[in-house]
């Protein structure tokens, strides 16, 4: 969408619908096996044009700095990629958690060099800005190429997939989760055996599982109760290392019963998945 000058583009969350961690490399990232699938709901960003090659973002994150910042690291790595010297101020309208497993910086970061990229009128395709992603986050490319997808490696060899796409009820249990601890805790499954996207399709969402959910249940005991609260209700899992947890329903009154049932001291939404990111639908229009 675009506004005199203004782009105004969606940074949709993401949900790992599966996840397998098949073994541990030298440098000590693990490799994965996982299903990334969109949500038509995440964080937004407003994208316009400055003439004095300026960079600047609002509001600022708490306890994030802004070397940090995804959104501005993908900005100037895009600038410095091309050559480019315009500048943009940006307005980032921040509704995922932060930490939560739903990708909400690396798909900040995806909006971002995407929405630039137009913005700008530098015309790099979607291989170019997931390179330049990929150096960013494990999980950015996915978001720019805008496709569920079978994701191995770290997450960074993709192949485009066509999931169901039923209502998500999406809970996060008000605990920070740190990604580190998961991977580096001695109980973390670190040995699936690696099988073929086929077999993992054909094996349906009953067969899907998180193999962080277990670790994740013993360094998090309120995330545990919230699983545990929504496996009662509906097929429930853990998204990424969390600490969101979901749960899938068929329809959309019954996500809303579910929500509407949601103990208070935890913050929750509803959203339908989606095979094509709301921000190449955006784009497009």
């Amino acid at each position: 969408m675009s506004d005199a000058g203004r782009l105004i583009l969606p940074a949709p969350a993401k949900l790992n619908r599966m996840l397998h961690i098949t073994g541990r490399r030298a440098d000590g990232y693990h490799e994965l096996q996982t299903l990334f699938q969109f949500l038509d709901h995440g964080d937004a960003l407003t994208l316009s044009p400055r003439d004095d090659g300026e960079l600047r973002l609002s509001p600022t994150l708490p306890g994030v700095i802004e070397a940090d910042n995804l959104v501005l690291r993908a900005a100037r790595t895009l600038r410095e990629a091309t050559g480019c010297r315009q500048g943009a101020d940006i307005l980032l309208d921040k509704r995922l958690p932060l930490g939560g497993g739903l990708g909400g910086g690396s798909s900040d970061a995806a909006t971002a060099l995407l929405g630039l990229n137009r913005l700008w009128d530098l015309d790099q395709s979607l291989d170019v800005l997931a390179e330049l992603g990929l150096a960013l986050g494990a999980d950015v490319p996915v978001f720019v190429h805008g496709r569920a997808a079978w994701a191995e490696g770290i997450g960074e060899r993709l192949t485009p997939v066509e999931l169901d796409t039923p209502w998500f009820v999406v809970v996060h249990p008000g605990v920070s989760v740190s990604t580190p601890a998961v991977f580096q805790a001695a109980e973390l499954t670190r040995d699936t055996p690696p099988i073929t996207m086929a077999r993992a399709l054909q094996g349906g969402t009953a067969s899907w599982r998180n193999d962080c959910e277990p670790t994740v249940r013993v360094l998090h005991p309120e995330v545990e109760i919230a699983l545990d609260w929504l496996s009662d209700r509906a097929p429930a899992m853990l998204t990424g290392t969390g600490a969101c947890v979901f749960a899938r329903l068929d329809h959309e009154a019954d996500a809303a019963a579910l929500l509407a049932d949601m103990p208070r001291r935890w913050t929750a939404f509803k959203a339908r998945g989606r095979n094509r990111s709301p921000l190449h639908d955006a784009l497009d229009r």
